[in-house]
């Protein structure tokens, strides 16, 4: 999953939103669970105040008594963190009474601490227990006979906060885990999600790499309604240019016979006068045909190059060519040796390698004195992407100096005027190279000749 694909944009932005909401939705489960912890515990100490209260008033006396059942064994129990005590605000007026988890330690009244009270009438305070564990407290104020002159009693109740802090703690780490794994599983069903969602582009890029293949003509997919549309048009665009393509070569086919024609008439016309005009006009007409020949040439060249799904096996065109060379130049005794692997395929028209390659294997074996040598192979290397058919050319004979080498391949431009030839073949495989987008490269040969390489889209 590269950095600039659909794919990564769609599972970052729902990895952003899972890692944004989830901690975001933790944090607020968090916080409502740890308000209604504090409440309920709240509400219990609440609950307890009141029992013991009543408990310690249901009998006949001048003072509150100890309280008989709260309902909570861990009063009974030293230290056990839950605690009541009660207290006259003046001590000659009663005696104060604690449970016996309580023992002999004094809980702080947060009514002397000047803590308001709530709307009920209770008072909230947190403190330090006997052990040093965290308790809270929970006051509320008794006025014991007349309202107005009896004495006043401080009825408080503590639990431990770490009871209650240890619950919410263990709350916490739960969803923690649970969003943790969550978020994992929404992780991963996002992936999943994207590359399914994301599959029928996939059948895309294989039908479109097939069509450049030659081994399909359209896009013939089941593929989901809302790419349909797109493959329609695909297939109509494709269709456009391959009835774009059809008629350029049949233009050209058309003005290739309407030019050939009437320059063939001259050209007979004059070569049966013997005067020197006559001469000159044949000349011209010699050089208009090689002309017309040329640029047409390049016309349909053009034409092919655009088309899409033409495909050509090399080592094919390379054994044809290499048989039809040494029975040509059998009396020089030349022989051809090639590399070429069965796989390596040219992105292109077959009779345009065909006339890349026998004008250069031509050449090298008119200068050769007994081989010529041909290597292709197929890399990864070009700019765009795609692979790149290289194929290298060499002989044995004398070779060519760098200001040569500059010179050769200029349309018309021979080197040696004994060797037969119009000196258009070098041209001819330049300008085939150039509309493939190719490069041609002249070198010094190690085996002593000329060194050709093609540069060429590889299928």
């Amino acid at each position: 999953m590269r950095l600039n694909s659909l794919a990564f944009r769609l599972f970052a932005t729902a990895t952003a939103w899972t890692a944004l909401v989830l901690p975001l939705a933790g944090l607020l489960i968090y916080s409502l669970y740890r308000q209604e912890a504090e409440q309920s515990f709240d509400d219990r100490l609440r609950t307890l105040l009141t029992v013991v209260q009543a408990d310690s008033l249901d009998h006949a006396g001048t003072e509150p008594g100890a309280p008989k059942d709260v309902g909570e064994p861990l009063f009974e129990i030293n230290n056990s963190g839950w605690y009541w005590q009660i207290r006259p605000f003046d001590s000659l007026l009663g005696r104060r009474r604690v449970s016996p988890s309580l023992s002999t330690f004094a809980l702080p009244s947060p009514y002397e601490q000047k803590i308001g009270a709530d709307a009920l009438g209770f008072r909230w305070m947190d403190t330090i227990g006997p052990l040093g564990q965290p308790l809270r407290i929970a006051e509320s104020i008794y006025t014991f006979g007349d309202e107005s002159t009896g004495p006043q009693y401080s009825y408080v109740v503590a639990g431990p906060r770490d009871w209650r802090d240890a619950r919410v703690a263990a709350f916490r780490n739960r969803m923690i885990l649970s969003l943790a794994l969550a978020g994992l599983g929404l992780v991963a069903v996002t992936l999943f999600q994207v590359r399914f969602g994301l599959l029928p582009l996939k059948q895309i890029e294989r039908g479109l790499a097939a069509i450049r293949s030659g081994q399909a003509e359209k896009l013939d997919s089941n593929l989901p309604a809302e790419i349909e549309p797109l493959q329609q048009e695909l297939n109509a665009l494709m269709q456009s240019n391959q009835d774009i393509i059809e008629r350029a070569r049949t233009q050209v086919g058309n003005l290739a016979h309407a030019l050939k024609t009437p320059l063939a008439v001259i050209t007979n016309e004059a070569r049966d006068d013997k005067s020197p005009f006559a001469r000159k006009v044949a000349e011209q007409a010699g050089i208009m045909r090689d002309q017309v020949t040329s640029y047409l040439d390049r016309a349909r060249v053009a034409a092919r190059v655009g088309s899409i799904g033409r495909i050509a096996e090399v080592k094919p065109i390379v054994e044809g060519l290499q048989r039809a060379l040494e029975r040509i130049y059998r009396d020089k005794g030349i022989a051809i040796r090639t590399t070429c692997a069965g796989d390596v395929r040219f992105q292109g028209e077959k009779q345009d390698l065909e006339e890349m390659l026998g004008n250069i294997l031509d050449n090298a074996c008119k200068w050769a004195r007994a081989g010529v040598f041909l290597t292709a192979t197929v890399a990864d290397g070009k700019a765009d992407g795609g692979r790149c058919l290289t194929i290298i050319v060499e002989d044995d004979g004398e070779g060519l100096d760098a200001e040569q080498r500059n010179r050769l391949g200029k349309r018309g431009l021979r080197l040696d005027e004994s060797k037969p030839g119009s000196g258009l073949g070098l041209s001819i495989v330049a300008d085939l190279v150039q509309s493939y987008r190719g490069t041609l490269a002249l070198d010094a040969s190690s085996r002593g000749g000329l060194s050709v390489r093609l540069d060429l889209p590889a299928a």
